[in-house]
Order: C-alpha cells, then sequence, then structure tokens
C-alpha cells in the first residue's frame, strides 16, 4: 500500500487536506467517499524520501490533549444519540492535528468495514495505549461506550495532570542547574584568568585558596585530552559531563535487567528522589486500577494492566505481590498492605470499601489523596533543590572573590610600606 497525499471536500463544503494509505487511487477514493468526502486531487507520497520526511516534519504531533479532546467528543456525540460512525465522521473533521485526522479515518474505514471501535484503534497502538483499548473493550461488552469515554476522560485529564507535575519536577532542576555550570564555566573560564594575569603583575605571594582557584581556572581553560586530534576544553568537560553520566545510566538500565533493578533500587532508596518515585509510581498505579475497576474490568485483569503504568523495577516487584496475593484468594486491601508500599491510612480506606461494597468512590478518593502527595512532594523538592542550588553559585562566587582579593589584603601592609 502506498501513502497519497489528498485534497477534498467535506459535506459541508469545507476544503479538506491530508494523508492516507491505500492500495489505489480508486482505494482511495472510496474511502474518502465512506467518510463523506468527495476527492478534488491526490498524489503519491514516496515511501522514506524527502516528500514523506518533510510531511512528517510539517504536520502536527499527535499530543494526549487531542486524544483526551476524541473521548470528550464522542462522549458528547453519543449520549445525544448520535451512531457511532457519525460521530466518528463528525469529530474526524473537527480535529485540528492532520496527522490525527488521518488516523481518524482509518479508524472511521475499518470500523465501516464491520471493526469494532477498539480492534480499530488497536491498530494505532501509538496514540491509543493497550489500557485505552481495554476500557473502549469493557464499555462494548456492557453497551456502554459513554461511561467508558467518561471513565478514558477522566483518567487521561488525571494523566495529563501528572506528567505536567513530573516534567516540572525533571527540567526545572536541570534547567537551574545546567545554569549554574554555565555561570561557574563563564568565570572561570573568562573572569578568573583576567584576575590571575593582575596578581601575577603584582607578584605577590598567593595562599593556597588562590593556588586552588588558578588551577582551576587553568584546568577549564586549557585542553585536557584530544578527540580525532581536536583539543577538548575542561570547561566543556564540566557541562558535558552531567548529559553524559544521564545517557550512561540510560545505556546500563538498557543493558541487563539485573543492573536496572539494583539502579532503580538505588532511585527508590535517594533521600531526595526516593519518596517522589514511590509516590508518583503508586499514583499511576491506583488511579489506573480505579478506572479500570469502574468500567467493570475485574480485579484480577485490571490489577495486570495497572502494572505498565510503573515503570520502576522496584516498585514493580511490589505490584507483582498484590496481584498474587489477590490470586490466592486475599483481599485487595490484604494485598496492598502485604505489598509493604501503601500507607495504613490507605488500606484502611481500601478494607471499608471492600466491606461496604462500595469500592468505586473509595478508589477514587486514594487517587486523590495520591495526587495531593505527588503535588506536594514535588513542591516540596522544588524548594529544596532551588536554594541548594543558589548556595552553590553563591560559594563560587565567594571563592573567587578570596582567591582574588586575598592575596590583596593580605599584602596590604606591604603596599602601605612602598
Amino acid at each position: 500500500m502506498q501513502r497519497y497525499k489528498y485534497r477534498a471536500i467535506n459535506s459541508k463544503g469545507r476544503p479538506i487536506r491530508g494523508a492516507i494509505a491505500a492500495a489505489s487511487e480508486v482505494d482511495l477514493y472510496k474511502q474518502l467517499q465512506s467518510a463523506g468526502l468527495e476527492l478534488v486531487d491526490c498524489s503519491v507520497i514516496g515511501e522514506g524520501g524527502a516528500g514523506s520526511f518533510l510531511s512528517n516534519l510539517t504536520q502536527k504531533k499527535v499530543v494526549l490533549r487531542d486524544v483526551i479532546q476524541f473521548f470528550v467528543q464522542m462522549e458528547q456525540m453519543q449520549s445525544a444519540g448520535v451512531p457511532l460512525l457519525e460521530a466518528l465522521r463528525d469529530v474526524k473533521e473537527a480535529t485540528d492535528s492532520q496527522r490525527f485526522q488521518d488516523i481518524l479515518t482509518d479508524i472511521h474505514r475499518d470500523v465501516s468495514d464491520g471493526a469494532a471501535l477498539s480492534e480499530a484503534m488497536a491498530k494505532h497502538e501509538k496514540i491509543f495505549k493497550p489500557l485505552y483499548i481495554s476500557l473502549i473493550e469493557a464499555g462494548e461488552e456492557t453497551g456502554d461506550l459513554t461511561s467508558s469515554y467518561m471513565q478514558l476522560v477522566k483518567y487521561l485529564k488525571w494523566v495529563d495532570t501528572i506528567q505536567a507535575k513530573i516534567r516540572k519536577a525533571t527540567r526545572y532542576p536541570m534547567v537551574v542547574t545546567l545554569v549554574v555550570l554555565m555561570t561557574i564555566t563563564f568565570m572561570m573560564m573568562a573572569v578568573v584568568p583576567q584576575i590571575v594575569g593582575f596578581l601575577k603583575y603584582l607578584d605577590l605571594e598567593l595562599p593556597w585558596f588562590t593556588v586552588a582557584l588558578i588551577d582551576t581556572s587553568n584546568f577549564f581553560v586549557n585542553p585536557t585530552f584530544t578527540v580525532f586530534g581536536v583539543p577538548v576544553y575542561g570547561g566543556l568537560v564540566v557541562l558535558a559531563t552531567p548529559i553524559l553520566f544521564v545517557m550512561l545510566l540510560k545505556f546500563l538500565r538498557k543493558s541487563s535487567d539485573n543492573i536496572a533493578y539494583k539502579l532503580d533500587a538505588l532511585y527508590v532508596a535517594s533521600p531526595a528522589f526516593g519518596p517522589l518515585i514511590r509516590k508518583i509510581s503508586i499514583a499511576r498505579y491506583a488511579q489506573t486500577f480505579g478506572a479500570l475497576y469502574a468500567s467493570g474490568i475485574d480485579v484480577i485483569k485490571a490489577l495486570d494492566s495497572s502494572k505498565a503504568t510503573v515503570n520502576n523495577l522496584v516498585m514493580l516487584e511490589a505490584m507483582d505481590v498484590v496481584e498474587a496475593q489477590v490470586q490466592t484468594g486475599s483481599t485487595l486491601s490484604a494485598s496492598f498492605d502485604a505489598s509493604g508500599e501503601f500507607p495504613s491510612m490507605v488500606v484502611r480506606m481500601v478494607k471499608i470499601g471492600e466491606e461496604s461494597g462500595n469500592l468505586t468512590p473509595v478508589l477514587d478518593q486514594v487517587s486523590e489523596f495520591y495526587t495531593h502527595d505527588v503535588n506536594e512532594a514535588i513542591d516540596g523538592m522544588i524548594e529544596m533543590i532551588q536554594p541548594t542550588l543558589t548556595a552553590i553559585l553563591g560559594l563560587m562566587i565567594a571563592w573567587i572573590a578570596a582567591g582574588s582579593l586575598g592575596p590583596i589584603y593580605m599584602n596590604l601592609g606591604n603596599f602601605m610600606d612602598f
């Protein structure tokens, strides 16, 4: 099959542009016609060629909020009694992202050919995750897709909020650390050499902290080694070290499951990031499980699917314990308690929900509890990082000031005698 770039007109007479895979121009015409579009002209996009590359660059990436908007509109239209195919067509035409519009065109075609909505979505797993498919399948089995849409919207909005918090927790320290490193590098490579030249001109006896400052500046200014005959300066090494360190950790994590587990154990045990990693992992797990359980999916399948949202291997082992305990007949609250990762308050809340037969709202409360906990943990970490990095920069400036002015003050008597 080839990919075609096309121009068409929808039922309202508005021009539509897009790209879609088709066996031929006739197949393309039939696909567009079934989607309520009238083909105007088309051209083949070369596989792997410049046209395909430029098309990928110019097309807007499908983001999570596009998916959220899709499920919101589907819920609204099907709640109003609009048939599935008509709802898909209308939502597709209202979508701003050209790439997402192409995906919805494929889904509309598959559904019109007799495929279930979950089956059509499963062909686009990069956009519609297995968790989304599970919720849609549950809605198809019960005949209540609108409830599945509502659960997905609620879940995805929560995911979007948590992702924004995680980006804030990771990017802010990285940006501030980079600014501090760049400031230190600039001062060591540009400011300190000027001061050193002035001190050499005065021919003063230098204290140890000034000598250390000069040696450090020389490391930043002078080449430390060469790569393919190109000198690499110490300042560039300092700036590149954090990036290389992160890349090394990622490489080691992918190289071996045993190394990945040990690294994840170190992350969880770290005093700064460990509590945050635990809270984010449990928050994702609890929210996902709550959404699946509320949709009517059985507990074992919901627990198994929820584990896919946990990235840390140490935390994943704890979730394996929960699933294994439930499979042996233990209650959900007892299984949470056996994992050792859920606070006693959460265990008691789940136990009350089980005893009252009203577990869904309790799971919502657990999710809210962890969301609030994650927010506080991220804000606390940022509040800790900012003064720490400011103090490091302040100490560096104080060292430079002491190293440059110290020799002058220490030899002030000699200047006065002169």
